[in-house]
């Protein structure tokens, strides 16, 4: 129930159809409230209208509002014969009450999409190479002002008290005396924000924008469908590999990937009860390999996995 918002990195089924029934269970947790905000829901164009009709055929009605941010993909993103345009799905058609969002699409120069921007976080949207049309995502937060240096204030005059929140919140203050104090002058190297990226299903990103917006990653979710014997097969089906992950990961000098999305020949489920299947362990074994002498942690994605990123000190 505390979820607000949702992203869809691509239209194949296992990724997206389960978004209605998924939607209509946190209603169901859900309790009526006319000041909630809408749940914001990110993926490629055509979300919408499946969304709303899914709803609608279902009779379904959800106890808080939503909007769909559809990204326009670009035909570079899939084999030419794959490319699908969706831009004139029911145009005019939603009902005035149908959801709401955003159409985003790249401008002349763009090579990534804005999605969210507030004082804290940063969320943004890459462009990769699949079957059909995918995309990643990066969450990144804000840097943090640096610890205030006490001490210097207290010798400029300036004891505990309104200036000091000024001051951390990056206003400059005049003392009594008319001396000017900047942030800069008290307050000591920015904190940097954490990172998380999470790529869709591919083969790759498309430039030189997804190393750039991933660069630092403190969380790296690539997938790896295959593992490296199967290169050429997964390249053809529009996969990765666990070193096609760990180049990507070398690439934007990531501190921890993980690994997901694995075939199922390779039994995922014994390997999350602890029974160590040797094939998902040699998807590990090839990353590392791959990834010998980076400081890399490397992780197999497991259902339900929580993983812990420390606020930087």
């Amino acid at each position: 129930g505390r979820i607000t918002k949702i992203f869809i990195t691509h239209f194949h089924g296992d990724h997206f159809f389960g978004l209605p029934g998924l939607l209509c269970t946190l209603s169901l947790q859900s309790s009526p409230d006319p000041n909630r905000p809408p749940v914001d829901i990110y993926g490629p164009l055509g979300l919408r209208s499946f969304l709303w009709r899914s709803l609608e055929l279902s009779h379904s009605q959800l106890l808080f509002p939503y909007a769909v941010h559809e990204l326009v993909p670009t035909h570079d993103q899939c084999p030419a014969g794959e490319f699908r345009d969706f831009s004139h799905w029911d145009r005019g058609e939603l009902p005035p009450q149908g959801p709401g969002g955003r159409v985003l699409q790249l401008g002349p120069g763009e090579s990534s999409y804005l999605l969210e921007e507030d004082e804290q976080l940063v969320l943004r949207a890459f462009r990769l190479f699949h079957r059909i049309p995918s995309f990643g995502f990066v969450l990144e937060e804000k840097p943090r002002p640096g610890r205030l240096n006490v001490q210097k204030l207290k010798d400029l005059g300036v004891g505990p008290g309104p200036l000091y929140g000024k001051l951390k919140s990056g206003a400059a203050v005049v003392l009594e005396n008319g001396v000017r104090i900047s942030p800069s002058d008290v307050l000591g190297d920015p904190i940097p924000g954490r990172k998380v990226c999470v790529l869709g299903d591919c083969s790759g990103a498309l430039g030189d924008e997804a190393p750039r917006l991933c660069c630092g990653a403190d969380l790296l979710v690539h997938e790896a469908t295959l593992d490296d014997t199967q290169r050429d097969r997964a390249r053809e089906r529009g996969h990765s590999t666990p070193s096609t992950a760990s180049d990507f990961a070398r690439l934007c000098r990531a501190k921890r990937l993980v690994l997901t999305h694995f075939s199922q020949r390779y039994k995922a489920g014994a390997a999350q009860a602890g029974q160590g299947d040797v094939e998902v362990a040699e998807m590990r074994r090839q990353a590392e390999s791959a990834l010998e002498g980076q400081a890399v942690a490397v992780t197999l994605a497991e259902d339900f996995m929580t993983i812990d990123i420390p606020v930087k000190k």
